[in-house]
């Protein structure tokens, strides 16, 4: 008996272990190891399987400072975030015991086929930043999964070369850094080079305090040129523009019923709903809180576009109920072309393609023409919504870093 109680006595104290320093039990060398939990290191950019793997790469090869260029916004980041929670804020009804084996993905911008409703939005330098091509990259990827691109005024090496890599027109997008003459001379070769239509980002008056590069030092600069022009910017000069250049217009950045009512009757062919991703007016609302609104005032005389916080092919399908004929995709395009260049993009809106068309197939939906805002419902936000919030690996990913830094911060 003596004998088993010591034995057990022993047995009780050799489990018993001491506390451990949170620095020894989580040391950088486990930190980095489960950094990369899917193995994406040994997937080429064309074989990701989800949008997440897409923007788990890219945040692994991302330096910070570019990392929170893309992903970060303006000021206190409320418009991003309530690019996001807007979007959470809608839930999605579904029918059930419906033919879904052929679904059609198909629309059209400005008389232009889209094979499924989604194109890469125009995000300026960054391009250049994460591939040394830049604009025909994102041209070839988007024309290869049969929808169109925007270019920017800053994508590198330049808006012929983009044009030039793809045998469908592609439209171009305007930041006006110039006089009259300065536009005249973009124009024209907008014109020569083949573009669809032109559009102007007319949300871009003066450029969002953006903290995060602030704070970081990274050399990001307003913008080439002369900011004044853009901020003297009026709904005569887009009369004139269309004139000029001949070619459809399109009013990117409209963000109320009022301003959309006076794009069309100043000759806006298309009007974009979009906030700059929350990257330009802090507080704003949500692109999709004001597409209901804006899609009402245009009555059909215009067609609109939409973009802010699209992450996800159910974000598509919300805000294709609520009017949108398609959608943009802009942190999307940045996380995909950093994680794999002009393949990665491409992967990147196939899987949108998929994620689109399940969602449809399972909400008994064969076409989305069949779509509005019957198919919608509100709903409480769940979680915080953030820029990474769509992709839970991310934000687990995230938050590790975060971890990482904080240890090689701290004293040993």
């Amino acid at each position: 008996m003596a004998v088993a109680r010591k034995k057990k006595t022993v047995a009780r104290k050799s489990a018993v272990r001491k506390p451990v320093a949170a620095k020894k039990m989580f040391s950088v060398k486990t930190v980095k190891k489960s950094s990369n939990p899917l193995g994406l290191e040994k997937k080429a950019p064309g074989q990701f399987d989800t949008l997440q793997e897409i923007a788990l790469a890219a945040h692994r090869k991302l330096p910070a400072p570019v990392w929170d260029h893309l992903m970060g916004g303006a000021d206190s980041e409320m418009t991003l975030r309530r690019n996001r929670a807007s979007l959470d804020a809608l839930a999605l009804r579904q029918r059930v015991l419906v033919d879904v084996r052929k679904i059609d993905l198909g629309t059209t911008l400005l008389g232009q086929s889209l094979a499924f409703p989604v194109f890469p939005a125009p995000v300026g330098g960054f391009l250049s930043k994460v591939h040394e091509e830049g604009g025909p990259a994102v041209a070839r990827a988007a024309v290869s999964r049969g929808t169109t691109a925007f270019i920017a005024t800053a994508a590198k090496p330049s808006l012929e070369a983009a044009q030039a890599a793809v045998d469908r027109k592609l439209i171009f997008q305007l930041y006006v850094r110039g006089d009259r003459t300065w536009i005249e001379g973009i124009l024209d070769r907008v014109k020569a080079a083949g573009y669809a239509a032109l559009c102007v980002t007319v949300d871009r008056n003066y450029y969002g305090r953006r903290e995060r590069d602030i704070v970081s030092g990274l050399p990001v600069k307003e913008g080439f040129g002369d900011q004044t022009y853009q901020a003297s910017l009026n709904w005569k000069d887009l009369v004139w523009m269309k004139e000029r250049v001949g070619l459809p217009l399109i009013a990117k950045g409209i963000a109320t019923a009022e301003d959309a009512e006076l794009a069309v009757e100043h000759g806006a062919d298309v009007v974009y709903v979009s906030n700059h991703g929350g990257r330009q007016l802090d507080h704003a609302q949500g692109s999709i809180e004001v597409l209901a609104e804006v899609v009402k005032a245009v009555g059909g005389r215009a067609e609109v576009l939409a973009d802010g916080g699209v992450q996800r092919g159910t974000d598509v399908v919300k805000m294709l109920c609520l009017g949108a004929r398609a959608v943009g995709v802009g942190k999307l395009l940045g996380l995909a072309l950093s994680a794999g260049g002009e393949a990665g993009v491409a992967r990147m809106l196939e899987l949108m393609e998929l994620e689109v068309r399940t969602a449809l197939g399972l909400m008994g939906v064969t076409s989305i023409k069949q779509l509005g805002p019957q198919w919608l419902r509100e709903v409480p936000v769940l979680g915080t919504p953030s820029s990474v919030s769509a992709y839970p690996l991310l934000e687990e990913a995230v938050r590790r870093s975060a971890l990482q830094e904080d240890l090689l911060r701290s004293p040993r």
